[in-house]
């Protein structure tokens, strides 16, 4: 989590706990409060939950209410996309050590900015935001599979990137390994 997150830390961290007892609960009374606990701590801040099911496994997924509409997400109502907020579910490293997780990828990733300028920074934070919240893995321990799904699904659906980022984004995956010393983007 960041320092930018706009639901406290205790309440996303209960959240997630939330819905992973609804997702491993038997009986639909119980999977149901679990549900309903986790909407009423959402609602108390403007948000609302969605799972993401995808080949990797299962993601947390928070929007603020404001961009829902009857039950789906309104992109023409989204103006920031740092507002959203994914955890993982599913799949290694979810356990208690995301926040570290995050904060050292979310380090690598101001590290190329402060080296590469904002264009290459801007991936290597989508990069970042992609590990932590998709893998919950460091960048440095993304796959080839990981990077390959990145570059292909994630970054053009969910960093709206610009067209310079589009254009340098060999480059940007270069420098984001090269800063966690490795030479295998």
């Amino acid at each position: 989590m960041s320092d930018e997150d706009p639901i406290p830390k205790a309440v996303i961290d209960r959240v997630v706990t939330l819905s992973r007892r609804a997702r491993a609960a038997v009986d639909e009374n119980e999977r149901n409060a679990y549900r309903e606990e986790r909407a009423e701590l959402l609602e108390r801040h403007g948000y609302e939950a969605r799972i993401r099911n995808d080949d990797t496994g299962s993601t947390l997924v928070l929007y603020p209410t404001k961009w829902v509409e009857d039950g789906t997400v309104r992109f023409d109502r989204i103006e920031d996309t740092d507002r959203a907020i994914e955890r993982s579910l599913s799949g290694p490293g979810t356990g208690e050590n995301w926040d570290e997780i995050d904060e050292h990828n979310r380090s690598i990733a101001a590290t190329v900015e402060a080296h590469h300028g904002d264009v290459h920074g801007e991936t290597a934070s989508a990069f970042a935001a992609f590990m932590s919240n998709h893998y919950a893995k460091p960048i440095e321990d993304a796959t080839a599979a990981e990077r390959e799904e990145f570059r292909q699904e994630y970054f053009p659906r969910n960093a709206w990137p610009s067209d310079e980022q589009r254009e340098r984004l060999d480059r940007s995956m270069e420098l984001i390994f090269e800063t966690v010393g490795s030479t295998d983007p």
